[in-house]
């Protein structure tokens, strides 16, 4: 199926009978999710405290001071959430590991409860058919060493090392597929220098750009930690956001234009994909980023680029929206506002289908590693109705658009090996807490009663028919208040 641009970034749908759809044999399907906010677990006998824990006790600092101590309880709920995957189709799960709840002080003596309730958990969804996906920070910084300079304090690689080494082996004789650190333009942005995610501080630029740098060392570290405690080949990823510019039609100067600006660092700020993905993949960082930092980006020996741009397997991204540009007649490009009516969820993000094709086809150009859609998804504020239904079209339509458009590009050739949708369930949506659904599946937090939506029943037709059905109408009638579990 032909995925038109051109005119609007939502196309108006074809009465063309659609082309048949259908992703590789080998494609992975799956469903994420990450620790603090759907675990709970938090008592201090069970695991230490992260950043996280003291933001949300900020007064105002998240939603109506909502937090993730309880969550979705899936510390206590994990079987019968590993259950639920396998009953929805679900044959991969994107999770990530809680660094203090594995080092309460995120190094030196290590927390065998914590540690084991992840060994419990990878037995519980292997015995249910599903493959671990394991990503082993997002974003729950060890409180005890924040105190300690966080990642401002060079030794955090070393920090993030130790604490890898001890995960990996553990369980890498169950799990092959590992990423090391999600989104670090999100929490180092809205945490260090905007204010708005834990650790909720204020840095100047120049502190900033050094927090990233460590946390890039610290990634690679990771990379050198999972290949030497692996005990079976290991699988290595990561998983930042992809800021993707798609082009207003399928014009070749158009294409151009989008795939510049994608790669472009024109502000000083973290919203851009090459001075985390250069350094990483190529080995160093972008010119337009040096120049545009100036003086600010910290000093560094060469060895720390030798550790950051570690081999990898897969390059994980995460996608969810993206910017209409076209190209300018004099070069460059500007952006096309998407139009007043133009769809958006309630965090206010505008849906971009074509961020799903252009942005894994961009990245697998530039940096030639089979790509991974490590999250993709929507939120709304979807409730239960009074049959015991959860009626999300909106999510339904969203993630067929997308869909579409990634099958597009792997006809056009991206070698695209996955997708995890965002998220398996409802959960704490950081500084939006609890007011922001992105679950397949609703929960209802004073019960903690999980009902599958019908974005969840459509979901795994997808997965069983291999997109197949992805040209199909919905029948609504799926969603039934039967499919509701305890």
């Amino acid at each position: 199926m032909h995925i038109e641009v051109k005119g609007s970034p939502v196309p108006t749908p074809s009465t063309q009978q659609p082309a048949p759809v259908q992703f590789p044999a080998n494609f992975t399907w799956g469903v994420a999710a990450s620790s603090y906010q759907i675990e709970g677990g938090s008592s201090p006998d069970l695991r230490g405290e992260s950043v996280w824990d003291t933001f949300c006790r900020k007064n105002g600092a998240v939603f109506e001071n909502h937090h993730g101590g309880v969550a979705c309880d899936h510390y206590n709920r994990y079987d019968a959430d590993a259950a639920l995957m396998a009953s929805l189709g679900v044959k991969a799960y994107r999770l990530s590991v809680m660094w203090p709840r594995v080092m309460k002080e995120g190094v030196g003596a290590v927390n065998n409860v914590g540690l084991d309730f992840y060994d419990k958990l990878i037995d519980s969804l292997l015995a249910h058919g599903i493959e671990p996906w394991v990503t082993l920070f997002h974003w729950d910084f060890p409180l005890a060493l924040y105190h300690r300079g966080g990642w401002l304090n060079r030794d955090s690689a070393e920090w993030f090392g130790e604490y890898a080494t001890k995960v990996v082996d553990k369980l890498s004789d169950r799990v092959t597929n590992w990423m090391t650190i999600n989104e670090p333009q999100v929490f180092l942005q809205l945490g260090h220098a905007d204010g708005k995610h834990a650790p909720g501080v204020q840095f100047p630029l120049r502190e900033t750009l050094l927090a990233a740098h460590n946390s890039l060392r610290a990634h690679g570290r990771g990379v050198q930690a999972i290949r030497a405690a692996a005990k079976k080949p290991a699988r290595v990823g990561w998983a930042p956001v992809g800021h993707v510019s798609y082009p207003i039609d399928n014009d070749p100067a158009n294409i151009d234009a989008a795939r510049a600006a994608t790669f472009a660092i024109e502000q000083t700020h973290l919203w851009n994909n090459t001075w985390f993905a250069d350094p990483v993949c190529l080995g160093c960082y972008p010119e337009d980023g040096l120049r545009v930092f100036g003086n600010n980006v910290p000093a560094h020996p060469v060895s720390d680029m030798d550790l950051i741009h570690q081999k990898l397997d897969f390059y994980g991204v995460n996608i969810y929206s993206g910017s209409c540009v076209k190209a300018k007649a004099n070069g460059g490009w500007e952006a096309v506002n998407p139009g007043p009516g133009n769809p958006r969820n309630t965090m206010d993000w505008h849906m971009a289908p074509q961020a799903l094709h252009f942005g894994p086809r961009f990245l697998f150009d530039r940096y030639r590693l089979p790509i991974v859609i490590t999250e993709n998804g929507t939120c709304s504020t979807d409730w239960m109705d009074m049959h015991g239904r959860v009626l999300d079209p909106q999510r339904v339509d969203y993630t067929r658009r997308y869909l579409l458009a990634l099958h597009e590009a792997i006809q056009n050739g991206t070698n695209v090996k996955g997708y995890f949708h965002w998220s398996f369930m409802d959960n704490f949506e950081w500084a939006e807490g609890y007011k922001q659904r992105f679950g397949l599946v609703h929960v209802d937090y004073a019960t903690q009663k999980r009902t599958p939506k019908l974005s969840a029943l459509w979901y795994k037709r997808v997965m069983e028919t291999r997109g197949a059905s992805l040209v199909e109408p919905t029948d609504l009638r799926l969603a039934t208040p039967e499919h509701a579990m305890q």
